[in-house]
């Protein structure tokens, strides 16, 4: 164990290009980390206690008895799946370059900077794939479902084209500037699941067929990626968006930015980014003359994954 050593951990926020709600029926999906992180730094304690310090709360208990406080979900599942082994306990403090109230993987980074922090406390040399799959049970852990999309963005790095199972994480080459706009608002991603699935329940079998496009929708967005085409990238991203409408998760804010983009000719495409009914769109491209009375979120795709260092 790394009894008296400081382990800071760094991991990337996410945003989804392409992929949503398909992604949880086995199709393709494609994520990109941005250089948005989140830093976790775990200082020894010579006692059985944990301390959480965060902007979302502040927390105390110990190894032995974890209290439960729903505002550290994912950094509590993720501790107490190591609790027993640990001789001593920790403190973590928690520091973000961008708020939980924006979508950006938040839960996904947060989840993969923990699980690396507290496994290497551990000394648990684990693999990427070994911490995907670990962080990955925390997110199911806590909310039941999740198709990790974000969290592979987050341990790996870079643009990356994800399928759940079975499980296949590939690189992709990089994307050009992208633009990203917050509504002002999310409804939680389980939330959005639940009133899809109620819908569902109507039609599925023409739900089927939604998912059925959307993931050729992304496998030509993949080949588009590789072989560098932006302006069929932005075309496919435009078509994805009208399947996240026919999904039912499209809304007017978000209709608003997205029909505002497309009035420029220097974005290629638009869509919702995430599972909707709120949060964010993503451009592909930028247009600094184009002024939407919502935040933009100055974001790029950032190569580097997960980084852990012991002092």
């Amino acid at each position: 164990m790394h009894a008296t050593s400081v382990i800071k951990v760094t991991a990337p926020g996410s945003i989804m290009l392409m992929g949503e709600h398909a992604v949880l029926f086995g199709h393709r999906a494609i994520a990109c980390a941005v250089d948005k992180r989140i830093q976790v730094t775990l200082t020894p304690r010579s006692d059985r206690a944990v301390l959480v310090r965060s902007s979302l709360a502040d927390y105390c208990s110990t190894l032995d008895a974890l209290e439960a406080d729903s505002r550290l979900s994912f950094v509590l599942f993720a501790i107490e799946q190591v609790a027993e082994g640990l001789l001593c306990g920790f403190e973590l403090d928690i520091h973000s370059e961008f708020s939980h109230t924006v979508g950006l993987g938040s839960s996904a980074a947060v989840t993969t900077a923990v699980v690396k922090a507290v496994s290497e406390y551990g000394q648990e040399n684990l693999t990427k794939r070994q911490l995907f799959d670990r962080a990955l049970a925390v997110v199911h852990g806590v909310q039941g479902r999740g198709s990790g999309t974000d969290l592979a963005a987050s341990v790996y790095g870079g643009l990356i084209g994800y399928t759940v199972e079975p499980r296949h994480i590939s690189a992709l080459n990089g994307l050009p500037p992208i633009s990203l706009f917050y509504s002002g608002y999310k409804t939680k991603t389980p939330d959005v699941l639940a009133i899809v699935a109620q819908k569902t329940e109507a039609l599925p079998e023409l739900y089927n067929a939604i998912y059925q496009l959307m993931n050729e929708t992304t496998i030509k967005a993949e080949d588009a990626i590789q072989k560098q085409n932006w302006e069929e990238l932005g075309l496919l991203m435009d078509m994805y968006q009208g399947l996240m409408d026919a999904l039912g998760v499209n809304d007017l804010a978000l209709s608003d930015i997205i029909y505002s983009l497309r009035k420029s000719e220097a974005i290629l495409g638009t869509k919702i980014s995430g599972s909707g009914l709120g949060d964010c769109v993503i451009a592909l491209g930028s247009d600094d003359a184009l002024t939407l009375p919502y935040e933009m979120i100055p974001v790029a795709v950032s190569g580097v994954g997960v980084e852990c260092y012991v002092d």
